[in-house]
């Protein structure tokens, strides 16, 4: 490393507080352009020609949540809801983990990012990000809120630590691992361990899933897997969804202010972003369709992941999905035009639930009842999309508690009845968007127009489908709009787009029956007005 490079680094934190000893280097707090510079040098990222970063995250090109565990501690034991995405691990695993990570960094260099988690400074954490790979230190000043971003940086201090080790396997016969992949999160100690995977999303995931405990059961406010935008007219809205559902491509509407593409909380005073920055998908990106995500790809500081590129131009290849489907671009939410620069909003006004249904037989729009609303948020129907999860290679359908189970820790009544008292508290509009198939299911028809879907949702949003006339959908009991401004009408009901009504009605049965059944675990504890608020399979 040459002498202006060393000059020019902040003094490093000690991270013997954290077990670390014997490194080589510790990089802290280094600039976007030394950064770049670190990953040039070691050969793993390319410049494109727009000057955004793209790099390689190996054969895991998603998330691993199976590969997740908690540390089983005194203090939270009674608390998690543990299932096959929050799984338990003891705390002489953490132990041994926590030694093997000393061992494995000792002589290494590490890339130290210190940012914030929370914009509503009541309600944040200071985390320490110490990653092995430079542009992972770069996706985590990209994705949290930076000490540039914030208004006092001075005040930071590290309440939670993640430790990022890609190159560090985990053994099941003797890390009590899964695979080679393994995310250990310690409340206790307040620590995230992660190794075996370049994936750089399990670095936001893994702190999202902190809030989501940290937020709902010691500070009373409603953690949400959810986009935020303001309107012209001042309310604001949430989105809610899965990957691969729209919640960064909708929610980056030039006509509405962004508060955040992801991760939010909701307390008395309004929402607030629990990031800095953007995480959003890239296959078949187009400048026509998503705009602000184009402009942010093509700008310098943005890190892109497993893109396909031309080698001598070095022009991205949006639509090459060679390495996955599931290509990604994290940027500083700062680049996009319209960003709320508080990253903050009043209490929303109106609550949409995206869907990307591979069926193709749930109506492109519909409005929400409250029951329904509990109905729908417990269920989190979507179909996965390929590359969202590693092993996942086509859409399937899947229902996600609180459209987010693998983040979600606490029991799902605790964020459903949070839900529910803030619906009926505030008056909140509910709606179902599905952005998924329509004409047939996925192999026949074809993805709803992004045009549409933000058509549905302007006119949804801004009050022009209050006083509209709706169907009752004899399946699904979903209330949808017989008009919509710049939709077509058939669109709206979508048994009309299926040439073949004998097997639209087959699937929407089958749909229907499905969530039936995934309900089931549910019935006990919810209303009977709740529990009659689903579809009706025969």
């Amino acid at each position: 490393m040459d002498s202006a490079m060393q000059t020019a680094q902040p003094a490093a934190p000690d991270l013997s507080v954290h077990g670390l000893r014997g490194l080589k280097n510790v990089y802290y707090n280094l600039s976007a352009p030394a950064l770049y510079e670190h990953t040039l040098r070691r050969g793993e990222g390319y410049l494109s020609s727009h000057g955004a970063l793209m790099c390689d995250t190996g054969k895991t090109t998603g998330r691993s949540p199976k590969d997740r565990f908690w540390v089983d501690t005194p203090s939270i034991h009674d608390e998690i809801d543990w299932n096959d995405f929050n799984l338990a691990i003891g705390v002489d695993r953490w132990e041994h983990m926590k030694k093997r990570m000393a061992e494995y960094l000792e002589g290494k260099d590490v890339f130290v990012s210190d940012v914030f988690a929370g914009s509503e400074k009541q309600f944040r954490i200071g985390v320490r990000v110490i990653s092995e790979r430079p542009f992972q230190a770069l996706f985590a000043r990209n994705q949290f809120i930076s000490l540039d971003q914030a208004v006092d940086p001075q005040e930071h201090k590290a309440d939670w630590t993640v430790v990022f080790m890609p190159g560090l396997k985990a053994d099941p016969a003797t890390d009590g691992s899964k695979s080679d992949i393994f995310t250990l999160l310690n409340f206790d100690e307040q620590m995230v361990i992660c190794c075996g995977t370049e994936y750089a999303g399990e670095i936001k995931k893994g702190i999202f899933s902190v809030l989501n405990f940290i937020n709902p059961a010691r500070r009373g406010v409603m953690s949400m897997h959810c986009s935020a935008n303001i309107g012209p007219n001042g309310r604001s809205a949430v989105f809610f969804g899965l990957s691969g559902t729209g919640k960064t491509s909708l929610s980056a509407d030039p006509h509405r202010a962004l508060i955040g593409d992801d991760e939010h909380g909701w307390w008395d005073g309004g929402v607030f972003n629990y990031e800095g920055g953007c995480y959003a998908k890239t296959i078949n990106l187009s400048e026509d369709g998503e705009p602000e995500i184009w402009k942010a790809c093509h700008q310098f500081g943005t890190v892109i992941e497993n893109v396909g590129f031309d080698p001598v131009t070095r022009e991205i290849d949006f639509a090459d999905k060679s390495k996955t489907e599931n290509t990604r671009c994290g940027y500083d939410i700062r680049t996009v035009s319209n960003a709320d620069p508080d990253l903050k909003g009043p209490v929303p006004s109106d609550i949409v639930f995206l869907t990307c249904d591979a069926f193709g037989v749930l109506p492109p729009l519909a409005r929400l009842s409250k029951e329904q609303a509990m109905y729908h948020f417990l269920m989190g129907y979507t179909a996965k999309v390929a590359g969202t999860e590693v092993g996942v290679t086509e859409p399937s359908a899947t229902f996600s508690t609180c459209f987010g189970a693998p983040f979600m820790p606490l029991r799902p009544s605790v964020y459903g009845n949070m839900l529910m008292e803030r619906i009926e508290k505030h008056g909140c509009r509910v709606w179902l968007l599905n952005t998924g198939w329509t004409g047939g299911a996925y192999g026949t028809g074809s993805r709803i127009k992004i045009g549409y879907s933000r058509a549905m949702l302007h006119a949804a949003l801004d009050g022009h489908l209050d006083n509209a006339e709706y169907w009752t959908d004899p399946v699904f009991g979903l209330q949808v709009p017989t008009h919509c401004p710049n939709v077509p009408t058939e669109v709206l009901n979508p048994r009309d787009t299926w040439a073949d009504k004998a097997a639209y009605d087959e699937k929407a049965r089958k749909l229907a029956g499905m969530f039936a059944e995934k309900f089931g675990r549910f019935a006990a504890h919810v209303s009977a007005e709740v529990a009659a608020a689903g579809p009706k399979a025969g």
